[in-house]
């Protein structure tokens, strides 16, 4: 499940297209093996640590244990070909710490490479928790465990280097770009640059990465209202700008709830366009309405004569919370998972949250 980094270095021009919203539900297109390449991306939402989470993983002898955490999902992030998510801590050291200045053990970073991610976004408001040590130290363990990432660089020279990511597997080159839109008020001091929602940058960026000719370009973007089930307008407006200067997906993070998904047409090409206002919580310890639970996002990209998307589900996953610190918290598959395991308070709120998902999604993706 490795990718291969590779460096980005020109600039180039980018054409607009014009868009329209598909109303359809998820599609599924075959897949040819013997003429077609295809690759699988899973996207995953918020990695959090709060403090009770730190306490729960804290076992005898000062060490931490967070093998639980990921254990009924790594199938499915193990079986994606690339696997994706926001890493909303920093691993800046002890004093560990939650909110509202995130420092996680680097055992948390360990679980989540052991459970089969490859790449995590941390161009988030919570960056910055810890300053320029916080982003220096999470970057080194990152990059000591192969990990790729994006969004938060040491320097100028760090960024120009390794930004923007373009990743080639399967026969296709990918290119991740990565941008928050606050850092909670903190500001990175010289030389720590961290990617911001600037229109500028962001199109400087996309010409340059497009020099390399990728199949495809995917904008993470950390954006719009805490807890809030729809997109603002804001949202809304750079996702139609992305789009037009010609990034093919856009997936959100930071409202800690779900928010809708919107696959489009382009009317000149009609090649699919999905735009992910927000994944929610992968794992946190929020615990109101709709900050317990968010979306494994996967899709599935084929390549003949053109690269399309042909296939696009979501999976309900849901935080079970451990009772008398006998266990840790645990991401399990909302729609999959035995509910007979569950209290019944637990299972309420599980079902509470898969309704609510649903709703919002209008029975659209959902596997």
């Amino acid at each position: 499940m490795r990718v291969l980094l590779l460096s980005t270095l020109l600039l180039v021009c980018c054409s607009c297209v014009s868009h329209s919203q598909e109303q359809h539900a998820a599609f599924n297109q075959p897949v040819d093996s013997l003429r077609t390449d295809s690759i699988t991306l899973l996207f995953a939402g918020d990695l959090m640590q709060h403090k009770e989470q730190i306490e729960a993983a804290h076992k005898k002898g000062n060490t931490y244990d967070y093998a639980e955490c990921f254990r009924e999902v790594w199938g499915q992030i193990s079986k994606a070909d690339i696997a994706i998510g926001n890493l909303e801590v920093t691993l800046a050291g002890a004093p560990y710490g939650g909110y509202p200045s995130f420092s996680a053990p680097d055992q948390f970073l360990f679980a989540i490479q052991q459970a089969g991610f490859d790449l995590l976004t941390t161009a988030n408001n919570h960056c910055l928790d810890r300053g320029s040590r916080g982003v220096n130290r999470t970057n080194r363990l990152l990059d000591s465990l192969h990990l790729s990432r994006l969004g938060a660089y040491r320097d100028t020279a760090e960024r120009q280097r390794l930004y923007p990511l373009t990743v080639e597997k399967n026969g296709f080159r990918i290119a991740f770009i990565s941008y928050t839109e606050f850092t909670n008020g903190i500001t990175a001091k010289h030389p720590t640059v961290v990617n911001y929602m600037d229109k500028a940058v962001v199109e400087a960026d996309i010409a340059k990465v497009k020099r390399l000719s990728p199949d495809l370009i995917i904008a993470f973007m950390h954006w719009g209202v805490e807890y809030a089930s729809q997109p603002n307008q804001k949202q809304k407006a750079w996702a139609e700008w992305l789009l037009s200067k010609g990034v093919a997906h856009v997936i959100g993070s930071h409202p800690h709830v779900v928010q809708p998904m919107e696959l489009r047409v382009d009317s000149a090409t009609q090649s699919r366009h999905l735009v992910v206002y927000s994944l929610g919580n992968f794992i946190s310890n929020m615990s109101e309405r709709g900050t317990d639970g968010g979306l494994m996002l996967h899709l599935t990209f084929v390549k003949d004569s053109t690269v399309r998307l042909a296939k696009s589900t979501y999976q309900p996953v849901w935080t079970w919370r451990p009772r008398f610190g006998s266990t840790n918290y645990k991401v399990i598959p909302a729609t999959k998972y035995p509910e007979q395991l569950l209290s019944p308070v637990a299972r309420y709120r599980m079902n509470q949250f898969v309704s609510d998902t649903r709703a919002l999604m209008k029975n659209r993706f959902e596997e």
